[in-house]
């Protein structure tokens, strides 16, 4: 439970980098949220629903406060709120996780850091799909391809310089 904890106050942390982006920060947050409550959590949706309206100056005309400011607001209270479950609660019981073990876990985080959340869960809906070992093997080799080059060399690398593989290797 601290790890999670502690990614979650690092996602809140960025909420005050310089040079923010609401659209990375969600990203990051979708795929740390998934991987802590599961892919049908409520925390998902809500963060998902935070949207930058670049039109709405009667918002920040009527409460003084810059929209992007309310949007980073809305990220803190939600993040905040699961961190204040999991300290109180604990782990959800059914410990809904990307990864079946620890010893995928440096898989997942390599696939995790790379990927968007959207192109995780299709990777993953693939992987868990009921097609034959072979048909799987070859999604998934086509779906990295329309990934793009650099992305597949990326995933190796954080996973070959994952602290726990690098000690068996």
């Amino acid at each position: 439970m601290e790890k999670e904890v502690h990614l979650l106050k690092k996602l809140i942390e960025k909420l005050d980098d310089k040079n923010f982006n609401l659209e990375g920060w969600k990203s990051s947050a979708l795929i740390i949220l998934a991987r802590i409550f599961g892919e049908n959590s409520q925390k998902l949706r809500q963060i998902e629903k935070i949207e930058y309206d670049y039109s709405s100056w009667s918002m920040r005309d009527t409460s003084g406060i810059p929209y992007l400011q309310t949007c980073k607001k809305l990220g803190r209270q939600i993040l905040e709120t699961a961190i204040l479950e999991l300290e109180t609660l604990g782990l959800p019981a059914s410990e809904v996780r990307i990864s079946g073990s620890q010893d995928t876990e440096p898989i997942s985080q390599a696939f995790e850091e790379v990927l968007a959340a959207s192109q995780f869960r299709e990777i993953k809906a693939i992987l868990q799909s009921n097609e034959d070992d072979e048909v799987i093997r070859q999604n998934l080799i086509d779906k990295l391809k329309v990934l793009g080059l650099e992305v597949s060399p990326k995933i190796l690398a954080n996973i070959l310089m994952n602290k726990e593989v690098r000690e068996r290797m």
